[in-house]
């Protein structure tokens, strides 16, 4: 997948190019995100003075929340701070309100930061800079999960490992590189436009789908290690179930859309699920095939222990659980949306 690679722990330390603050605009979709909203600006205001001239703008979808009260509260402290209304909620229309309606006339670099998120001192700039470095039409960067209820670390201990995500290069990764592939951090604002943007009828795997169509019209997108960030998964087995239900659902749109093939990763999912579900039937009239679902439950069960024994933490006992449910719900969402294709995106 790479042309090129070198570890994050070996690489040299290297000067980044200046870019102009006045050439960036960042972009923060939210919806009902009270919790995590005034932790990722701060984030992102961290570092040099310059950051306080870039345009934040938090696109936010309709929250129901305190969300924009909490924005408008931190627009005394960070006069570049504002909030625009995403009337269509998704995060992919988000990012195209921003890039096609209020983006100053000088920008020229396209960041999209996650509210979810915590983001390290000058990642703004870092991205800015890297992609100016690289010339890259996208730059993506590694997710480092951490969680601070207890579910939540336990679905953070497991979802950067192979079992849980499949060993994806930009969950947890330390190898810097062209990818096909990767968390969306930057852009280079022309390929943006030039592309059309996100896709929004998609209302998961909008990256990937841009990425794709990026690929195909010579654009490269390359993965820098050195800029990284944390995130915070899904609190609870409901609010997970639904994100990888519609990270499936997403993924099969792509497919559809595009006619390409899955990854041995994402199939994975598909065929544990249907195995262990046709196992279980089979059973009924054939004992001996329950081995299947046992063996698959066995195995979520040892990763749980072994995560909870790695961590010196019962909250690791929930890692299987949260790994069962990323791979029945993905499963469950990429056959619905096979088999029975929808037409209307609906936001997360």
């Amino acid at each position: 997948m790479f042309n090129m690679a070198e570890t994050e722990n070996q690489m040299p330390a290297r000067a980044r190019s200046e870019v102009d603050p006045a050439t960036i605009l960042a972009v923060i979709p939210a919806l009902n995100e009270a919790r995590h909203i005034e932790a990722c600006i701060r984030s992102l205001m961290t570092g040099s003075p310059e950051l306080r001239t870039v345009p934040l703008l938090v696109a936010d979808g309709g929250s129901a929340d305190d969300t924009v009260a909490i924005i408008e509260r931190l627009k005394g402290e960070f006069p570049n701070l504002g909030v625009i209304h995403n009337l269509k909620r998704l995060q992919s229309a988000a990012l195209n309100l921003a890039a096609t309606v209020h983006a100053p006339d000088a920008a020229r670099i396209l960041l999209r930061c996650d509210a979810h998120s915590i983001y390290p001192e000058n990642f703004i700039l870092d991205v800015a800079r890297s992609l100016s470095d690289t010339g890259a039409a996208s730059l993506v960067v590694p997710m480092d999960a951490e969680g601070e209820t207890c579910f939540e670390k336990g679905n953070a201990w497991i979802v950067d490992t192979p079992l849980g995500s499949g060993g994806a290069v930009h969950r947890g990764g330390n190898v810097s590189g062209w990818v096909d592939h990767g968390h969306h951090a930057g852009f280079d604002l022309a390929w943006f436009r030039r592309i059309g943007g996100y896709d929004e009828s998609f209302s998961h795997n909008e990256d990937a789908e841009y990425d794709v169509r990026l690929g195909k019209a010579g654009g490269r997108v390359y993965l820098d290690a050195s800029i990284r960030i944390r995130y915070t998964p899904r609190g609870d087995v409901a609010r997970l179930a639904k994100q990888y239900y519609g990270y499936g659902k997403g993924r099969a749109r792509n497919v559809l859309k595009h006619g390409s093939r899955l990854k041995m990763r994402q199939a994975l999912p598909i065929t544990m699920v249907a195995g262990s579900l046709a196992g279980l039937l089979a059973s009924l009239v054939y004992p001996p095939a329950v081995l299947i679902p046992l063996t698959y439950v066995t195995t979520l069960t040892l990763a749980s222990v072994y995560v909870a024994w790695k961590h010196k933490s019962a909250c690791g006992l929930y890692a299987g659980l949260a790994a069962g449910t990323m791979h029945t719900s993905w499963a469950v969402g990429f056959l619905r949306e096979a088999i029975f294709p929808s037409d209307t995106a609906i936001a997360r």
